[in-house]
């Protein structure tokens, strides 16, 4: 599971790789030929050597490619030690100095990492107290995508035109001005969870009975949600399965669910002694959004395409950087 909220797994996995050493000292160098475009003039980061890693899963490893290659452009050698398994390794690994730095969420870090069990509902109070609290830890956040990796409600093209439903609260109206139209298909941990299902349905106050909720592994959730087996199917915002299956997503419009929106997280050390990083990710970090991560992984995900291929061609694309 990609969410990071599963923090035991993710610890123990994390541990794990902290005393084998796995994935933190392995890596190959990034060679892609790459100079300046709107990003890296002038080679700000000429003569250093810089490690970015990332998680395992999809999302994580295009934007830890995104990482490396802004910093290739702009004139650094990069060690690319992206895809490490469970949910505390990057983080440690950049904490620790072994790697520079990597997109990590907002959330993840807020209530999984330092401890707290109330989310902040503002995306951008969210990330100053998270800013504020990890510089103790030696860790920088830069400031954060609109990319937001977190939970919603979903449903297909025919659903929607039947019911019309475009927010959470919409939802809430339709349980109980036509009870049978609402069905959920949801993982068990969402459906188990103060800050999934149950927290959900009493901050809209819905009341969807047992009967009427299907509980199945994640990957499931989207087919299912697509072939209208279920009105309803909680997907990741970011997720690329809701672009290739054209799922409509319901707005959180009492913002419910925690924000998990990406940020580079770099480490202290590294940005005193190359404060440029943060100039040449900037503007990179402010054009991701959820409509740019739902292509991407997409590209991934239903097409096959290599994740470090799909970040060097929205890079490009984007006149970010230049090849050859």
């Amino acid at each position: 599971m990609r969410r990071a909220r599963l923090f035991l797994a993710g610890f123990l996995a994390g541990g794990s790789l902290l005393a084998s050493g796995c994935g933190l000292t392995s890596g190959s160098p990034m060679v892609d030929d790459v100079s300046p475009g709107s990003i890296g003039r002038g080679e700000p980061l000429k003569g250093a050597d810089l490690t970015v890693t990332s998680k395992e899963f999809t999302e994580q490893l295009i934007l830890g490619a995104i990482m490396g290659i802004a910093f290739e452009a702009a004139g650094a050698d990069v060690l690319d030690r992206t895809g490490i398994q469970g949910s505390i390794g990057g983080r440690e690994a950049v904490r620790s100095g072994d790697a520079d730095g990597m997109y990590e969420y907002t959330g993840t870090a807020w209530i999984n990492y330092l401890g707290n069990s109330e989310p902040i509902t503002g995306p951008r109070q969210q990330w100053q107290a998270v800013r504020d609290a990890d510089l103790k830890n030696g860790l920088t956040w830069l400031r954060p995508a609109p990319l937001n990796n977190t939970y919603a409600l979903a449903m297909n093209q025919s659903r929607f035109k039947r019911y019309g439903t475009r927010t959470l609260s919409d939802v809430a109206a339709l349980s109980k001005s036509d009870p049978a139209a609402v069905t959920l298909c949801v993982e068990s941990q969402f459906a188990n969870r103060e800050d999934g299902l149950p927290g959900m349905q009493k901050a809209y106050g819905m009341s969807v009975p047992a009967s009427r909720i299907t509980q199945m592994d994640t990957g499931i959730i989207y087919t299912q949600a697509a072939k209208g087996s279920c009105t309803y199917g909680e997907v990741f915002t970011t997720d690329g399965r809701i672009k290739s299956m054209n799922l409509t997503v319901m707005e959180d419009d009492r913002k419910f669910f925690p924000n998990y929106n990406a940020a580079p997280e770099i480490n202290t050390k590294t940005l005193k002694k190359w404060p440029a990083i943060a100039d040449v990710l900037d503007p990179v970090t402010r054009k991701l959004d959820n409509t740019v991560a739902r292509t991407l992984n997409a590209k991934v995900d239903v097409d096959g395409e290599d994740p470090h291929q799909v970040a060097l061609d929205w890079l490009t694309e984007e006149g970010f950087v230049k090849e050859g």
